[in-house]
């Protein structure tokens, strides 16, 4: 798998959100930022991105996945102090 097939995954299950997603092979970095995430607890905000690749997970094509999630308010500070993704 590429980041490019990852950031389809996810945004075919949350087309309404912003992905940014960086990794080779099966080891993923990705950022998913999205109103979706909007009063949900940092579980369910993770829940939400892994049902988009876990058919990809079950098969052992994407072996890990680190997910940081954001909603827009919240990506808006966070990338004007540079937060480390």
């Amino acid at each position: 798998m590429d980041p490019e097939e990852v950031k389809r995954l996810i945004l075919a299950g949350l087309p309404d959100c912003e992905v940014m997603v960086k990794g080779d092979g099966s080891h993923f970095d990705a950022i998913v930022v999205g109103e979706i995430f909007a009063d949900k607890s940092l579980v369910k905000q993770q829940q939400l991105v892994y049902a988009t690749v876990n058919e990809k997970i079950a098969s052992g094509a994407l072996h890990a996945l680190s997910i940081k999630t954001y909603t827009p308010a919240d990506w808006a500070k966070a990338s004007k102090f540079q937060v480390s993704s």
